[in-house]
């Protein structure tokens, strides 16, 4: 175990540092060619960003994550072939999978991509996941249902896939929400495939994880009159939402038995990516109420509704992590003892109760100032 962890640290640094090196020749490239994200109504930030910071994710985590099993399968041939060698075949649809999305992602942060078309090679890459024979075969307990027909499956497997990846997409709304959120998950991640022995995952966690750390820092501490901030974009976003969707899965084909302390494994598997999931149905259906497309953007986001009722952008961000943490230790403390579908609908209620307190402290405060301060 020793050994894999340190593996681990090695991916995320090597994936850290590549990183670190190529954002500033994104930002350099992205100034020179005017490349930046637009402003209107609908943004919070002030100032000329590049939306491009996701274009570093997909090199830096490949190069990371190959290097180090590449090098051990040189060096340890017989230490780790096995584990490689039950994963590769998802790890290469993986890669194509990604390799997609990245484009698609690049098309869109570049000149602009329609949803419909998105939608289409989003199901594309949702099929290249589910033919490296990983899909949702077992619900745990989760609506009472253990088991699932093969072709049920598939289905929910898919519409899961793009419902994640979109979650994610869409939640990006201010600086280090959705790399501080996939963050989280990514630790939660790496930690589960630590306890169930599963290490080349916990690499491909890693390696992931590292690309987030020096985002991180040039999207909130970087300015935009220094020309250091940037955004991660459509790239980002969908990439990173394809890692998570696909540790997901990942997640809920393990043995419950590898988890020490009986946990959920379809707790321990969707905790983390409830929140983006939650705010996104949310949404979908407070534009269907008020008469809107729900696939066109808006200010009717989580982050929206804490930056109405007085919040800066770091408090927002700091209260949505924070209840993302709360959420994630809470389902799992009481997964061994609670049935799942009771924790998901304590979750739902948690939900509803949070945005309900913060609607009636945003009314107030129109009503104090005069002013519409929410969609």
């Amino acid at each position: 175990m020793a050994y894999w962890m340190q593996n681990y640290l090695i991916a995320l640094v090597i994936a850290l540092l590549l990183t670190g090196l190529i954002i500033p020749k994104i930002l350099l490239i992205a100034f020179r060619k005017k490349l930046f994200d637009p402003i209107n109504e609908r943004k919070i930030h002030h100032g000329v960003v590049p939306r491009l910071g996701g274009m570093a994710f997909l090199p830096s985590l490949i190069f990371s994550f190959c290097f180090v099993i590449g090098y051990n399968l040189r060096f340890h041939l017989d230490f780790i072939a096995s584990a490689i060698e039950s994963s590769a075949v998802p790890f290469f649809f993986l890669l194509c999978a990604m390799m997609l999305i990245y484009l698609v992602g690049l098309a869109d942060d570049l000149v602009g991509v329609r949803y419909r078309a998105k939608f289409i090679m989003q199901l594309i890459m949702g099929t290249l996941i589910l033919l490296s024979g990983l899909w949702i075969h077992e619900l745990f307990g989760f609506l009472w249902i253990e088991s699932v027909p093969t072709w049920i499956g598939w289905i929910i497997t898919i519409f899961s896939i793009i419902y994640i990846v979109n979650a994610v997409n869409l939640i990006d709304g201010i600086d280090g929400l959705a790399s501080g959120l996939s963050a989280v998950a990514l630790i939660w991640y790496s930690y589960i495939f630590y306890i169930s022995q599963r290490y080349e995952c916990m690499l491909l966690a890693g390696a992931t994880l590292g690309t987030l750390v020096p985002f991180f820092y040039f999207n909130v501490y970087g300015k935009a009159q220094d020309h250091t901030k940037i955004f991660m974009g459509d790239t980002g976003s969908l990439t990173i939402g394809t890692m998570l969707v696909f540790l997901t899965i990942v997640v809920l084909n393990l043995e419950p038995a590898s988890m020490p302390f009986g946990e959920n494994l379809f707790v321990m598997a969707v905790s983390p990516i409830l929140l983006p999931c939650f705010d996104v149905a949310r949404v979908f259906f407070h534009r269907i109420r008020r008469g809107r497309n729900p696939f066109l953007p808006d200010k009717s986001h989580i982050h929206h509704k804490l930056l109405a009722i007085g919040m800066v952008q770091w408090q927002a961000l700091v209260v949505i992590l924070m209840s993302d943490m709360v959420m994630v230790i809470g389902n799992v403390l009481m997964s061994p003892y609670v049935q799942p579908t009771w924790i998901i609908l304590g979750d739902v209620v948690f939900w509803v109760a949070f945005n309900w307190v913060l609607t009636r402290f945003i009314r107030a405060r129109e009503a104090r100032t005069g002013m519409m301060l929410y969609e």
